[in-house]
């Protein structure tokens, strides 16, 4: 359009210019007649090539057009590459799982002095739900967070807890340090080696005798070539993974394990504190202390194991009196064919060696496991506890029982 008005803009200073000639010489000259149609041709030639300089300026114009737009989408497509990245990295680095135990069992129990109790009967318990997430943040530092869901037909009570909440730096195989609520030493070592947990809890778990996890500062790892020594030590504040709070002093429990040959573990622990009861205006004239011995040789084929434990005043940090406990628990396993094995378990524990001789707990199970599929097993399985103590109600003072028998299917599920 702008090449158009120049060539009339020319012409009309053209045409005045030939109108102001005549004007001057009324009778124009063959001359003249032909240097206006020169003009006239070369207005003509000047309007074409700017009318081509316009259409390649169009032209240009649409292709810088289409150039920024495939630019846009060249950016777009980097930036969902990028977004696409992230996430890929996010899910590699991001660990889920889970475990599951569930049972549907038939209890007798039986009180020596008030008969059967309200423990009896048939049901279905999922003793334990956990829910993990670990996130490695690169190949020293990542974070877990476990959740920990039971449901007991017996109790009629549904909770969810943080079990373990922790960051963790593994410096070395040696060295792995854990802030927050993470394995304690002791018993989720001997789990891993009893390899049975689903069917009952190990023998310190069992009688309430520490913790399985606990908030606090966890240091542990494996020593020596072959891993032949391995370690843990925490510092917590020792009401135990369901209860955060801290009190004025801490607790320390530990343990030190050997490897003398393939599949073979000797490991030696202990605890000392006053179990997070030390708050302010409180009294705890006691210190809980706990000494740890286990044997055991753990492999695909074959488990065998023995723990025993001793303890002072676990039951007595804010009583004036002084006690000790100690027992031990024998268990092994054995696959008889592919996918099935055959298991058994006897504890035995003195509850109270001062104040109450006549406090004892027997238990015993037997069983057999079949491995249904990867990560899915069954059990049918037998389970008797018989625990005394002495009570004065009524009087006079007397040694009461309690028996209970269990016979059920327990399962694991895990994932």
């Amino acid at each position: 359009m702008r090449s158009k008005l120049l060539v009339a803009a020319i012409a009309a200073g053209l045409g005045f210019s030939s109108l102001a000639g005549a004007q001057t010489s009324k009778a124009p000259s063959a001359a003249s007649h032909a240097e206006i149609e020169t003009l006239k041709a070369q207005l003509a030639a000047m309007q074409a090539k700017l009318d081509d300089l316009e259409q390649r300026a169009d032209a240009q114009s649409d292709i810088n057009v289409s150039t920024g737009q495939a630019i846009e989408k060249v950016q777009a497509a980097g930036n969902n590459d990028k977004k696409l990245a992230r996430l890929e990295k996010l899910v590699n680095d991001t660990t889920i799982g889970g475990k599951m135990y569930v049972d549907f069992s038939n209890i007798d129990q039986k009180n020596s002095d008030s008969g059967k109790t309200a423990a009896s009967g048939t049901g279905l318990d999922v003793k334990r739900f956990y829910l993990s997430v670990t996130h490695n943040f690169d190949d020293i530092w990542s974070a877990n967070l476990t959740t920990d869901f039971n449901y007991v037909g017996s109790d009629g009570q549904t909770n969810l807890f943080v079990k373990k909440a922790y960051v963790q730096g593994k410096f070395d195989q040696a060295a792995v340090l854990r802030l927050g609520s993470a394995d304690m030493p002791w018993i989720p070592f001997v789990e891993n080696l009893y390899g049975y947990r689903y069917v009952e809890n190990t023998l310190i778990d069992r009688l309430k005798y520490g913790n399985s996890a606990d908030w606090g500062v966890h240091l542990g790892g494996d020593v020596g070539a072959g891993k032949s020594v391995n370690y843990a030590v925490s510092v917590v504040n020792g009401n135990g993974y369901k209860n955060p709070g801290r009190s004025k002093s801490v607790d320390v429990e530990g343990r030190v394990g050997f490897v003398p040959f393939e599949n073979m573990t000797v490991a030696v622990g202990g605890y000392s504190g006053k179990l997070g009861k030390d708050v302010q205006g409180v009294a705890t004239p006691n210190r809980a202390t706990r000494g740890d011995i286990l044997v055991a040789y753990a492999s695909k084929q074959f488990r065998l194991g023995a723990e025993y434990f001793t303890a002072s005043d676990w039951n007595n940090v804010l009583t004036p009196y002084t006690d000790k406990a100690d027992g031990y628990s024998v268990w092994g396993s054995v696959a008889v064919v592919d996918g099935v094995s055959l298991f058994a378990r006897y504890d035995n524990a003195k509850l109270s060696k001062n104040r109450d001789g006549a406090a004892r707990d027997a238990y015993y199970n037997a069983g057999v496991e079949f491995q249904v599929t990867k990560g899915f097993k069954l059990a049918g399985v037998w389970k008797h506890e018989k625990a005394d103590k002495t009570v004065g109600t009524p009087v006079p003072p007397h040694v009461q029982n309690l028996k209970t028998n269990e016979i059920g299917v327990f399962g694991e599920v895990a994932f």
